[in-house]
């Protein structure tokens, strides 16, 4: 059993192979994103990063974000969302909460209420149902601000969103129009 510490150590290792460089334990993504399990417990092994499929269930189960899912047939593991890399996570459109949240630091102000929010590097932008989380997401920005997403109206005007299985919605971009603090 892994201790805290490593649990976070190795789970954020994996992020970065999930998310955003594969290349480094030279696996292979499908095109959405899932991994195999056995390739990936073996080539973190190559790598000086042994962990086993109980190491990696603790792991996925105590990840504090939710942030991996492991298939059905529990041989293959993916991150829910944050990619850099192309993937497609085909993830049904939903309809949203009437306002949803997205938490970043007063730095950035000016820029996002001249252009809005863009998914920059990322493939969404993320979205929060909640307060709580999108103040622990903007936090880590610098001095937090919380903007608010009219999200049911950019919903009726065409833009489409979708939640992943860990709560965190997502979206192409939110314009302007639809924000507020």
């Amino acid at each position: 059993m892994l201790t805290k510490k490593e649990e976070i150590k190795h789970g954020r290792f994996l992020s970065m192979v999930l998310r955003h460089r594969p290349e480094v334990l030279d696996i292979q993504l499908d095109a959405q994103g899932w991994a195999d399990i056995k390739d990936l417990l073996a080539k973190l092994k190559d790598y000086g990063r042994s962990i086993s499929r109980s190491d990696l269930d603790q792991i996925v189960e105590n990840n504090n974000k939710k942030r991996y899912v492991i298939s059905d047939d529990g041989k293959r593991i993916r991150a829910s969302q944050g990619h850099s890399i192309d993937i497609e996570l085909e993830y049904a459109p939903m309809e949203p909460p009437e306002m949803l949240y997205h938490g970043t630091a007063d730095r950035f102000l000016h820029s996002i209420f001249k252009t809005g929010l863009d998914k920059r590097k990322r493939h969404h932008v993320h979205l929060s149902a909640d307060l709580d989380t999108a103040s622990q997401v903007g936090k880590r920005h610098g001095n937090l601000v919380i903007l608010k997403v009219a999200a049911a109206e950019m919903h009726k005007a065409g833009h489409k969103f979708y939640c992943t299985p860990n709560g965190v919605w997502l979206t192409e971009s939110v314009p302007v129009e639809y924000l507020s603090n």
